[in-house]
């Protein structure tokens, strides 16, 4: 009964129809992200999720250990959030790959949840509400600009770097095919 509270109120954070700056974190801050396949999993799964009309995306960065999306929730996917899908879907998709391809990685995702035996995403991933255009451009240009940072030097230029949306907002050109300029939701 409590564990059933919890999640409620875990996921009753995110409101529909509000655009957020959220960040989900690998468990341990492990670098599992660094493998491309695992960044075109969470990729295929934005894509989905706004080919269903579930959510927009408005910003995004695939960090080795974490994620940072500027996004709104839309509608329910059933009775779940969108969020909650996106990040099952997605740690589902890597767990199959683990215990296919890499079992040895597998012990560092183990858990003891009633649940589940494995977590690949951290719990309760950081939610900000974006209530003003001014924090939604400084929070994307903080996204795009996060793989620069001497601690991760993935690129030299916000652009260079092909996991995020700094090529989008720079060239309009969407080779995502699933991503929303944020003039076009305010103007």
């Amino acid at each position: 009964m409590i564990n059933e509270l919890f999640k409620k109120f875990r996921n009753s954070y995110l409101e529909y129809n509000e655009v957020y700056f959220w960040t989900s974190t690998i468990k341990d801050w492990k670098k599992l992200l660094k493998k491309d396949e695992y960044k075109l999993i969470i990729v295929n799964t934005l894509k989905e999720l706004v080919d269903k009309k579930l959510i927009a995306v408005y910003g995004f960065v695939i960090m080795p250990n974490h994620i940072h999306l500027i996004w709104e929730l839309l509608k329910p996917n059933g009775k779940e959030k969108p969020s909650s899908s996106f990040n099952k879907k997605t740690a589902h998709l890597i767990l199959i790959d683990l215990k296919t391809n890499h079992q040895k990685v597998l012990p560092y995702f183990e858990v003891k949840e009633t649940e589940r035996k494995h977590r690949i995403w951290k719990r309760d991933a950081l939610a900000v509400k974006m209530f003003n255009i001014d924090v939604l451009i400084q929070k994307l240009n903080y996204l795009h600009n996060n793989p620069l940072q001497a601690h991760w030097n993935l690129a030299i230029t916000p652009e260079d770097y092909k996991w995020s949306s700094a090529s989008f907002y720079q060239t309009q050109t969407d080779t995502f095919d699933f991503l929303t300029h944020f003039k076009d939701r305010f103007g």
